[in-house]
């Protein structure tokens, strides 16, 4: 089995399909990079309060028993099961898996955008301008379209916990958010909650704007008006990377069943941030790769049942000071039961994203990798080479 991609949804289906078919299935994992960055606490890097996490993705496989690929998948023929390389080398599956996620482009011109990685320069300048004192109004904003939108949100309120630490009370924060409501995706409860949490960290809303472009001090939105800010913060705007016969909507996205299933292909799957499920997470990716192994795990006569996607949404807020967590059943990808809390409903687990395999996978991975750099360090202590 192939899987294009060693992401969140790539490695939580490999271990998924180790776990569930054994050795009945040999697993390859190709990707162009060569690390897998662990991003759910980026939002904290431009603040200081987190640093990334880089795992070689080559060290990854073989934990998951997998081999590796530093390679780029670009078509695909479904007919003869062969995936084609960049550089035009035939690789043949009995299943393909497709994990290649989104690509992140400019949301908003003129807007900085964060990209969620840990070369924040221009964050970081935004950051340093609003210690200093220096901004009167700092707006945080997004595009349409499918999305992860509570790093809108961190980014705001730990912009208010970081005015609190330096004494600055003269800027003005807000969202201007092209969602009907905060938090639109995950229902009217969790929506009301964000509202009532950003009133009282002194972060003004905006809804239903969608930003247009930021230029001369004023944010320009549609349907029509503009907001003043002396510097603005936008999320990247999502399209799917597409790979050439696997069929996709406009957007890149490629349309699944509640198993992962290709629609219009056999044998092929699709699971994670590049499928069409509104909802960009990575604990709702892991939930997908997890629906899909069960299915081909089955179809490999293991004595896994399949069961479908039913997402569930965990997730973690980051505010600056205490955390917060969001719960609840997504429906037609809609929170209709969604809740934000300040103590977890699920059981501690450490990290943003919660998943069956990878999460317990990533604490062991880290756990060497820690122990590794112990021993090192005591070697050199002992001037030991």
């Amino acid at each position: 089995m192939l899987i294009i991609g060693g992401n969140v949804a790539g490695l939580e289906m490999a271990l998924a399909l180790r776990d569930l078919a054994g050795d009945r299935v040999e697993i390859e994992i190709r990707d162009p990079r060569e690390q897998f960055v662990y991003k759910p606490f980026s939002v904290g890097a431009p603040f200081g309060a987190a640093r990334i996490s880089r795992y070689s993705l080559s060290d990854l496989a073989e934990r998951c028993g997998a081999s590796f690929e530093l390679d780029s998948i670009v078509s695909v023929d479904g007919d003869l099961r062969r995936a084609i390389t960049h550089d035009g080398e035939e690789v043949p599956f009995d299943y393909l898996v497709v994990a290649c996620g989104v690509r992140l482009l400019q949301g908003v011109p003129g807007a900085c955008t964060f990209w969620g990685v840990d070369d924040e320069g221009e964050i970081a300048k935004v950051i340093r301008r609003l210690r200093e004192d220096e901004l009167r109004s700092l707006v945080f904003t997004m595009p349409g379209g499918c999305s992860w939108a509570l790093p809108l949100y961190e980014l705001a309120l730990f912009a208010a916990a970081e005015m609190a630490k330096a004494d600055v009370h003269d800027t003005r924060l807000a969202i201007v958010t092209p969602e009907d409501g905060p938090l639109q995706l995950f229902g009217t409860r969790a929506g009301e909650q964000m509202a009532e949490l950003l009133a009282e960290r002194g972060v003004d809303l905006l809804t239903g704007a969608h930003p247009v472009k930021f230029e001369a001090g004023r944010l320009h939105i549609a349907p029509d008006g503009d907001v003043q800010a002396d510097a603005v913060v936008s999320l990247p705007r999502m399209e799917g990377r597409r790979i050439f016969g696997v069929p996709h909507d406009s957007d890149g996205f490629i349309a699944v069943d509640e198993y992962g299933r290709v629609r219009g292909m056999e044998r092929v799957f699709a699971v994670g941030d590049v499928t069409n499920f509104p909802v960009k997470q990575g604990g709702i990716a892991t939930q997908e790769a997890d629906a899909a192994a069960t299915m081909l795990a089955s179809e490999l006569g293991g004595d896994a049942e399949p069961q479908p996607f039913d997402p569930i949404l965990r997730g973690v807020l980051w505010t600056g000071e205490k955390p917060r967590y969001l719960y609840g059943r997504l429906t037609g990808g809609h929170g209709e039961t969604s809740t934000l809390s300040e103590q977890p409903p699920w059981p501690a687990q450490e990290g943003k994203i919660l998943g069956r395999y990878l999460t317990p996978f990533l604490a062991a991975a880290s756990e060497i990798v820690a122990n590794g750099n112990r021993h090192e360090q005591a070697k050199q202590a002992q001037g030991i080479s």
